[in-house]
């Protein structure tokens, strides 16, 4: 098994079983319990467990989000596709909120390329654009939270109150017509909010398996997006469902 899918493996059994030991992980994986220790010792840095003798205890606690070092590497190829269908649906010369996540940072690598102008919710698309050379990059600024590095409280709130748009492109904990849109944190919710307020359009960005999570917090209802952008295997039921509440589904 590569290293990659070895370690989605670990991640997959941590969301499902509070405790794993390092003689089962091997067996399951066919990897040598040296390999399955060091893979422990790396998802532990990333704050997905607690190391104890002969395994690991899971940190991915139903109901929070997953560290976003381990999130990177998950759907990859999904959040690919998703980017490039993002990226047709803007027009040069467009000003874009573009909001934190590992999905927004894929679609920020992938308009490093336009002529736009990129406000980012967070380093890591920040860092992914700066230097792009037809990017007039915008810094909201305020604090940063651990890990997602997104950007959080009023002096965020502010920048985005003094600005209008034409695209707010929002990353999603949970959606769907009846919950509408979603965030595991507080404090990324009236952040949310402001870019939708500041934008002319808000298109929602997500895989399929976001149709069946729900975070603790209400960013918007469904009625407040103008699209979204997932991929195919989202639910038919709920892709229907959006539909009539007036959302445009774009399947990738």
């Amino acid at each position: 098994m590569e290293s990659s899918d070895r370690v989605l493996a670990l991640i997959d059994r941590l969301r499902t079983t509070e405790h794993v030991t390092v003689a089962d992980l091997a067996a399951e994986t066919g990897a040598s319990e040296m390999t399955i220790r060091r893979d422990l010792d790396q998802l532990a840095d990333q704050g997905a467990l607690r190391r104890v003798r002969g395994g690991a205890v899971s940190l991915l606690l139903r109901g929070e989000a997953t560290p976003f070092a381990l999130r990177v590497h998950e759907a990859v190829d999904t959040k690919r596709r998703i980017a490039a269908k993002l990226d047709e649906l803007l027009t040069d010369g467009e000003a874009v909120v573009l909001d934190g996540g590992t999905t927004t940072l894929t679609i920020a690598r992938a308009l490093a390329r336009r002529r736009l102008t990129v406000v980012p919710l967070d380093m890591h698309s920040a860092n992914a654009l700066t230097g792009a050379p037809d990017v007039r990059l915008l810094v909201p600024g305020g604090r940063t939270t651990p890990g997602s590095l997104a950007f959080t409280g009023p002096l965020t709130e502010a920048s985005l109150a003094s600005l209008r748009v034409d695209t707010a492109v929002l990353g999603v904990c949970g959606l769907s017509a009846e919950h509408g849109l979603t965030a595991h944190d507080l404090d990324e919710v009236p952040v949310k909010r402001a870019a939708i307020a500041a934008a002319r359009r808000v298109i929602a960005v997500c895989d399929a398996a976001k149709f069946g999570r729900s975070g603790l917090g209400l960013v918007c209802p469904a009625t407040g997006l103008d699209a979204v952008v997932t991929d195919r295997t989202a639910p038919d039921v709920a892709v229907a469902r959006l539909r009539d509440a007036g959302v445009e589904v774009h399947l990738t």
